[in-house]
Parts: C-alpha cells; structure tokens; sequence
C-alpha cells in the first residue's frame, strides 16, 4: 500500500513539474505558449499543439514566415503564414497552410503577437482542460487527495508495533 501511494506520490509531483516546466520555462526564455484550436495551419501546427511563441518586430517577417496574431475586433489569437508583406499600409496578408483562400482581411503590424519558436504536440490539450475550472477542480482535488493518502499511508495503524523489549 505505501508503494502505491509512494508511486502516486512521485507521478503526481512529475506531471505538476512537467507542466510547470512546459507553461513557466518558456516565459523566461522570452516565449509565450498558444494551444492551437483550429487544424488552418495542419500539419506544420496540429490541432492540441501548444506552440511557443517569441516576440518579433512585424516589419521583419517575410513572406513564408508563421506570425500569431491577434484577429482584428476579437480576443482571439490566429497563427497563419505570411503570403505578403505591405510596408507602406504596415499590413501582412495571411494564409494557414490548410485553408484554400487568404484571411478576409489584411493583419496590421500592431496586432503581431510574434513567430511561433517551436510547438509541442497534444500537450495544449492538458493545457486547455487544466485552463478551465473543471480541470482545476479535479487537478487540485487530486493533489489534495494524493496529499492526504501520503499522510495516512506513512502512520501504522492498529497496535503499535511492539519493540524486541516488549516480545520477550
């Protein structure tokens, strides 16, 4: 029983690291983690990828290059690649690699989150879920109840164990 509990313990405590290392390392590194919701940019960017993006001045992105943005009127970030470069309107014209036609309208320079650095495959599902209060809720709930088993599990129960004084 305390192996388990042991084991639990240690599996845990690798996926509260795993993910601290996946959302916190980046950020001093200068990046910021995306979860790609949408398959536009399939297969460069899978859909439940989380794509780690680095900041760049937008009048250095060339036709070619992947950019995150923000959609104009929305919250929402898009990656698409960039299909053209207007400097004089300091506009880009994108396009995610799966879509057949262009985005409707052109990304001004202001609204350039940066390139995407790397992504990571499947990962922005657990981030996504994790992100959300259910998933919080049973990630927390979880690590209270791993918390309390390590605590019960590492007391003897019943008698006390008898010292050899006690035998003879």
């Amino acid at each position: 029983m305390k192996r388990i509990g042991a084991s639990l313990g240690a599996l845990a405590a690798l996926a509260c690291v795993l993910l601290a290392v996946a959302l916190a390392a980046p950020r001093v590194l200068g990046l910021t983690p995306f979860v790609v919701l949408s398959g536009s940019m399939e297969p460069t960017y899978p859909v439940g990828s989380l794509v780690y993006v680095r900041s760049v001045d937008a009048s250095e992105l060339r036709v070619g290059d992947p950019v995150t943005f923000t959609l104009e009127g929305r919250e929402a970030v898009a990656t698409h690649r960039v299909i053209e470069v207007d400097a004089e309107s300091a506009s880009l014209r994108t396009q995610g690699d799966a879509n057949d036609e262009p985005d409707g309208s052109p990304v001004q320079f202001a609204s350039v989150i940066g390139s995407p650095a790397f992504c990571v495959p499947l990962v922005g599902y657990a981030v996504s879920w994790v992100s959300r209060p259910p998933g919080l809720f049973v990630v927390a709930a979880a690590i209270a109840c791993l918390f309390v088993w390590a605590l019960v599990s590492s007391r003897p129960f019943g008698r006390k164990a008898r010292s050899a004084r006690d035998v003879a």
